[in-house]
């Protein structure tokens, strides 16, 4: 295997130019096109197991994009993505990709656990690479507003992988709450009722008082990165049940909740929310050693957003439920309170309903009075091929990090309310505080782990 040098110091991969203030609310605008005058795209994918693997594959069916540098902790999933790249140069260690690279790439695709996702992007930013991130864009609120005006300050081309966002279905939604099809807005509600999703994403926790040597093709250090350093145990960490813990990832809503309000929050031109509280899992809750280690199996998140020209008033409430908590019953009778789609989006007009079912096309209720009701035309998109053409001089892209940069942090805002169960939180974007409860300030932004640290966070 090429390029496993050992870990170079921490000096050699801290990027030295200065980070944008912290400050809100952003005027913000959309990625400037960067177009790579070679007319080809050399990427790099950094994470190609799980969700990275299928990034990979979309990447490399783009006529216009070469990969040619491949990274990922995990030996076995830089064996199976080398024999479908032949040629990719390969690497265990993000930072020293991002180094050895340097001009000979235009791109990254990052694809790994949430912990890890600003401290990649930000140097690829600040490197001059167009960036495609899986979501949520960060782990934290703070990093996720200084990655967008990194973003934007660059120029470069981003795109945050809410792939459903391209799709016809969520786009109509998007074009019919901004035409006002079902008049002013009231009120939306947001869920993830995923069957099977508690039993294998959010484990219970605790986690066990012992670990084990990890396997050799799996590089610890490195997949831990910025996190506090915890002994490797298998199958609850890596691959995939990392979502679990707060060190890692950022529960079923930061995950989830990226693609099911981003119709929403694309159609209402929503910004920053004025307040945010969390109805949380009682047993969780009521259990000191999981609230300080693992995310709860079920969420409530209630926001207060400002209106403006598409709500009825000043004011617009946006709900999410996921786990054992469900939207109201009478607001899934307006479709079916048997077929109520378990992912997806319902926004409450004065003169109708809009459902969007997560990949699915949305439905106008009450369908008797929407029955004529004609579908507009839209062509097919690739999510990630859009982000190559924005990259190669094509259109903005669809989820570009100046637009959802600001969903996600509201988005996170709900994950700090859970950890502070009950509590509503006022939210001063301006100067990124909770007024009326500064003690859960600390969830806004956490330490990174000593010689893994970024320059202005």
């Amino acid at each position: 295997m090429k390029n496993k040098n050992p870990l170079v110091s921490r000096r050699h991969f801290l990027v030295t130019a200065a980070t944008a203030a912290i400050i809100g609310p952003m005027i913000l605008r959309s990625s400037a096109k960067a177009a790579t005058p070679a007319g080809k795209l050399n990427h790099a994918c950094i994470g190609v197991g799980g969700m990275g693997w299928g990034d990979l594959q979309n990447f490399k069916k783009h006529p216009n994009l070469q990969i040619v540098a491949i990274c990922d902790v995990d030996e076995n999933n830089l064996k199976r993505a080398s024999e479908a790249v032949p040629g990719a140069r390969t690497y265990t260690d993000w930072r020293e990709l991002l180094k050895v690279e340097g001009n000979r790439i235009d791109s990254v695709n990052v694809a790994v656990p949430d912990h890890n996702h600003f401290a990649i992007a930000v140097q690829a930013i600040r490197s001059g690479k167009h960036v495609y991130c899986q979501k949520p864009l960060c782990h934290d609120v703070a990093e996720v507003r200084i990655l967008t005006n990194e973003a934007v300050k660059a120029g470069v081309i981003t795109q945050l992988g809410t792939q459903v966002a391209s799709s016809i279905g969520d786009r109509i939604g998007v074009q019919w709450l901004k035409e006002g099809v079902i008049g002013k807005i009231k009120h939306a509600y947001l869920c993830s009722n995923r069957p099977g999703a508690v039993a294998r994403y959010r484990l219970e926790g605790p986690r066990p008082a012992q670990g084990q040597e990890p396997p050799s093709t799996l590089h610890w250090e490195n997949w831990i990165g910025t996190a506090p350093m915890r002994s490797y145990v298998p199958e609850i960490y890596h691959p995939t049940t990392w979502r679990t813990w707060q060190d890692f990832g950022t529960g079923w809503s930061g995950d989830i909740g990226c693609h099911i309000f981003d119709a929403v929050w694309k159609g209402l031109d929503l910004k920053s929310p004025n307040s945010v509280v969390a109805e949380v899992q009682k047993s969780w809750q009521d259990s000191p050693e999981r609230r300080a280690d693992t995310w709860p199996q079920g969420n409530h998140i209630s926001w207060t957003f400002p209106g403006n020209k598409h709500t009825e008033s000043d004011v617009l409430p946006v709900e999410w439920f996921d786990g054992e908590f469900y939207p109201p019953e009478e607001v899934r009778a307006l479709f079916s309170i048997e077929d109520y789609p378990a992912e997806s989006a319902m926004i409450i007009g004065t003169e109708g309903a809009l459902l969007i079912p997560h990949g699915k096309m949305p439905k106008l209720l009450p369908e008797s009075k929407f029955k004529d009701f004609e579908f507009p035309e839209l062509k097919e998109r690739n999510h990630y091929h859009h982000f190559v053409d924005a990259c190669l001089g094509g259109d903005k892209t669809e989820s570009h990090f100046a637009q959802s940069g600001p969903m996600t942090e509201a988005i996170l805002l709900g994950t700090v309310a859970i950890r502070v169960p009950g509590q509503v939180l006022e939210w001063d974007a301006d100067r990124m505080k909770f007024p009326n409860y500064p003690q859960a300030e600390k969830f806004l932004r956490r330490k990174y782990r000593k010689g893994w640290g970024v320059k202005g966070i």
